[in-house]
């Protein structure tokens, strides 16, 4: 990994090589925004939609976007491999300043990095992961995909320590997303998200499972989702831009539908794969 080469403020260095000022905002607040974009086999995946959040990210915090779309595919695809399917972390901060002061420097430069990891979707069509419910303790601007991330790291760590693979939060009883993905259920035969809004981040992996949902007429409904009805539901899913689709199949303890992945989990994950072949 150290060999890897990165993007680091106009440059292409190994990662070893990447320095960054100790007076980094993004280091001393965490004050910047990320996003992570799949690669299928060198080409990047629904760019559009992640720099469309990327610049929401970026006009949230009132950070000037540092380049124009092509200057991003541009920048990035000179990270990629051939033929290889791999995701790109982009983080942007408000840059190095002179002192620590929470109010904003002025004449300061953006700090760029972007790397890039292999990717290894859940593909197991006869086990999934658990899953426990957890308070949604996380800041109220959570369709921004800022770095300031402690809260999900918690969260995250609280479901790893009592053997699951994610926490799915909830606020009042209602269902907000996972501590690092969006929440779907299948509930009466209707596959079911939250609707967007600040409570949750707006995912692409998301709004293809949508799209490809409309697209072939199956049920699907962007609805509040109480914690009795997902208790009730007969599939849960997980989905991120790394992991993809993931079938969670076991919440609290209590088993899901027949405790392995549904019928409906595996024709999306079906849908899902033959749409990103047909990108390659």
């Amino acid at each position: 990994m150290q060999n890897e080469i990165v993007y680091l403020n106009g440059q292409y260095l190994p990662l070893s090589d990447a320095k960054i000022s100790v007076m980094d905002r993004g280091f001393l607040f965490g004050d910047g925004v990320y996003e992570v974009i799949p690669a299928y086999a060198g080409k990047l995946f629904r760019l559009e939609g992640h720099l469309e959040r990327l610049g929401n990210s970026l006009k949230s915090i009132r950070l000037q976007n540092p380049h124009t779309p092509e200057q991003w595919r541009n920048l990035l695809t000179k990270l990629l491999k051939d033929g290889v399917d791999q995701s790109v972390y982009l983080q942007i901060t408000r840059g190095a300043a002179p002192k620590r002061d929470h109010a904003f420097p002025a004449h300061i430069v953006p700090t760029v990095f972007a790397m890039v990891s292999n990717i290894n979707p859940h593909s197991d069509e006869n086990t999934g992961l658990k899953a426990i419910s957890l308070e949604d303790s996380r800041w109220k601007l959570c369709d921004t995909k800022a770095i300031t991330l402690l809260a999900n790291v918690l969260l995250r760590q609280e479901a790893i320590e009592n053997g699951c693979a994610e926490a799915i939060l909830f606020k009042e009883d209602y269902l907000t997303e996972g501590s690092a993905s969006n929440v779907f259920a299948v509930i009466n035969d209707i596959l079911m998200t939250p609707p967007k809004g600040p409570a949750i981040l707006p995912g692409i992996t998301r709004d293809v499972i949508l799209e490809i949902a409309r697209n072939k007429n199956i049920p699907c409904s962007e609805q509040a989702i109480s914690k009795t009805n997902l208790k009730a539901a007969s599939e849960i899913w997980v989905t991120s831009s790394t992991r993809e689709i993931i079938p969670i199949v076991e919440l609290d303890g209590e088993i899901i539908g027949n405790g392995k992945p549904g019928s409906v989990w595996k024709t999306f994950h079906k849908l899902f794969q033959d749409y990103k072949q047909s990108l390659r």
